[in-house]
């Protein structure tokens, strides 16, 4: 009797069935996933299937387009920044601050946000500026408010600093250098930035 040498590879099981929220939750995942590792260009609607492991089919069923899966995926994977340091001084809650900031911006939903902006033409840009005012620049700007409103009622930081131009620094700065200088903002980097930019621009004797 001759015996094969060739064996059946063992069945691979079968993908779990999900359905609803579950289901849904996994495609945004893999949206991010695929978002945060080949970019906004390279994401594909096959891709995100296959990452969640259902049919393509049922990524269209939920979402029509690509621009439409992005941004619920967005919406429910950025970091929510809710509450503003207080470390008893304004320099240790503005560190606190960048440092939360840092770690969102480096995280999968962050890596994701920094390529549809860095890589969208203007028009697909618009479809994505409420996600990005409300899920990130609305929320960071409220903290800075408070911090400094903090600052202003222990003497730290001059009364008339609580405006547009200020709150603007610290996201611009930090925007600034991620998008056109590819800086990963090391904690050195963040300390300079406030001691050297937002302390002097803040204080009671300062501009």
């Amino acid at each position: 009797m001759v015996t094969s040498r060739w064996t059946a590879a063992p069945a691979r099981p079968a993908a779990p069935r999900r359905r609803g929220a579950v289901l849904e939750r996994a495609i945004l995942d893999a949206a991010l996933e695929q978002l945060s590792t080949v970019g906004w260009n390279g994401l594909t609607m096959e891709g995100v299937a296959a990452g969640a492991q259902t049919g393509k089919a049922a990524v269209y069923r939920r979402w029509p387009s690509k621009e439409d899966l992005v941004v619920d995926a967005l919406q429910a994977g950025l970091p929510r920044l809710e509450e503003a340091p207080d470390l008893g001084t304004v320099r240790e809650d503005l560190l606190a601050l960048c440092l939360q900031a840092r770690r969102a911006m480096f995280s999968r939903p962050g890596f994701a946000l920094r390529a549809v902006i860095h890589e969208c033409d203007p028009v697909q840009a618009e479809r994505f500026h409420g996600v990005i005012f409300n899920g990130v620049v609305e929320p960071t700007i409220r903290l800075l408010r408070d911090v400094i409103t903090r600052g202003i009622e222990r003497g730290e930081v001059r009364p008339d600093a609580a405006n547009s131009f200020v709150f603007d620094a610290i996201p611009a700065m930090m925007m600034y250098r991620s998008k056109v200088a590819g800086s990963e903002w090391s904690d050195r980097d963040l300390e300079e930035m406030i001691d050297q930019l937002m302390l002097p621009l803040l204080r009671p004797n300062g501009p």
